[in-house]
């Protein structure tokens, strides 16, 4: 096998990691589901879970890439030395293949918007013209031009490509939503759209706290890029003098930020025009929006602006999900880096196309099945950092981490107890939703605490008889 590609800088690889996380799950997904799920209500749950479960699940990704200098089948056969961790390593792989097939319809749908856009072509029939741009072959053809332009950065590489598409298309889009957010605050009748997603509602938190808790969870996993393996896959290009906990805080504050920004264009947009911010679910950029823009003096431009903006931050994650199946060829298989990023968008240029055939089956992938691989794989994360690895993902957090040293111990702590019997307790809430069944929040609760002591004891078990 050749010499492995790295980043040529530590702010490559921040700014690309911020660019992945901060793609359409921020700006695309983040803002309907607030507006669906209370608000403000919603804006407190996700971000507690950002801090409490977010930041030291992705800081154990990124321990796992840097210790196992591979992509996720290489990188956890090697650390947990079983063919689990060959296992797991493929779940990994088959997540992001599964998160990108749904990704790049929706990066289609953006992409032909900000193309129209100009135009103002979908304005005044907005229900109308998605559901004829949405699914078809219409979705197909920019579904694969949408997934051709992420094929050529990564086609390029890690430095050639990725790193350096990064540095462009990261702040572009923070500036542009900047922008927007500060020419909202000049339209007329924002204040409610503020309050709603400001304001914070006590009431109806306590009423709908299983509901907004669900979603909640898998915004702020789905976001940050954590648990398919992809911030692993990142990490492991990284050399042995960044400093993880430094870089995990600050991609993470950097993608909260632009979520919440991206909330304050769209909310309170919406309110000054009168529309419902609940309505149109995945749809709702394209389908309630419109309207606003529509209304708007120089509507066109705004709309421009606004789907251009979108379209970088999909495609800086987007390349993000692809480099992880492409890598695993290269690094497992020996493949050639132009070959294999060939292999893996024809497959998921098919996989793709069907689910922009198949409206209802894209629902389902691209709402509970992601977010339930997405809490699998993070407890498969944390269970390996913190019951098998321990002293090994200590020493590894230490490694350049200057003055987060002495947060090492708790934060393995937290990575061993708390986040095991927290990303179970999603998982439970998400798959009681999912069945219909009526546990309840303190069943629920009781459930994740059962569980993770159950898992536990099966690990040392394991363990124990390997040895």
């Amino acid at each position: 096998m050749s010499s492995r590609e790295s980043w040529v800088s530590n702010v490559g690889f921040v700014l690309a990691s911020i660019g992945s996380a901060a793609g359409l799950g921020n700006i695309w997904r983040f803002p309907w589901l607030t507006a669906g799920n209370g608000g403000s209500a919603f804006l407190v749950v996700y971000l507690l879970i950002v801090v409490g479960v977010g930041v030291p699940g992705l800081l154990a990704e990124f321990v796992l890439g840097r210790r196992g200098r591979q992509t996720p089948i290489g990188a956890l056969r090697a650390l947990v030395s079983s063919r689990w961790g060959s296992a797991l390593g493929t779940f990994n792989v088959l997540t992001t293949l599964v998160i990108l097939s749904f990704y790049s319809v929706v990066g289609g749908w953006i992409l032909h918007y900000a193309l129209v856009s100009p135009t103002g072509a979908y304005f005044g029939q907005p229900q109308q013209y998605f559901g004829t741009a949405s699914y078809g072959l219409q979705a197909v053809g920019f579904h694969l031009l949408f997934l051709g332009i992420v094929a050529t950065i990564v086609f390029f590489g890690v430095s050639g490509g990725i790193e350096r598409a990064s540095k462009v298309m990261l702040p572009a889009v923070v500036v542009l939503l900047v922008a927007l957010a500060g020419w909202t605050a000049t339209q007329p009748n924002t204040a409610a759209g503020y309050a709603f997603y400001l304001r914070f509602d006590a009431e109806y938190l306590a009423a709908n706290f299983p509901s907004v808790l669900g979603p909640a969870a898998g915004q702020a996993l789905f976001t940050l890029s954590v648990g398919s393996g992809a911030m692993l896959t990142y990490a492991s290009y990284l050399d042995e003098n960044a400093s993880l906990p430094r870089d995990t805080l600050v991609i993470a504050v950097s993608n909260t930020f632009i979520g919440v920004l991206a909330g304050l264009v769209v909310i309170p947009l919406l309110f000054s025009q009168g529309i419902d911010p609940g309505q149109g679910g995945p749809g709702a950029l394209f389908v309630a929006l419109p309207p606003a823009f529509a209304s708007l003096p120089g509507g066109t431009v705004v709309a421009t602006v606004f789907f251009g903006t979108v379209l970088l931050a999909a495609v800086t994650s987007g390349i993000n999900l692809l480099e992880t199946p492409v890598a695993t060829l290269v690094d497992v298989f020996d493949v050639p880096r132009r070959r294999a990023t060939l292999l893996v968008s024809v497959l998921l240029a098919a996989t793709g196309s069907g689910l922009a055939l198949a409206g209802p089956i894209f629902q389902f992938v691209s709402g509970t099945l992601a977010d339930l691989l997405l809490t699998v794989g993070l407890f498969a994360f944390v269970v390996i950092v913190g019951w098998l690895l321990g002293p090994e993902a200590l020493a590894e957090f230490r490694a350049g981490s200057g003055r987060f040293d002495p947060l090492a111990e708790s934060w393995l702590l937290t990575v061993s107890w708390v986040l095991p019997v927290v990303v179970l307790f999603s998982l439970t809430n998400t798959l009681a939703s999912l069945a219909g069944a009526s546990l309840g929040l303190g069943g629920r609760a009781v459930v994740a605490v059962v569980g993770a002591i159950c898992c536990r004891l099966a690990v040392a078990v394991a363990v124990g008889a390997r040895d």
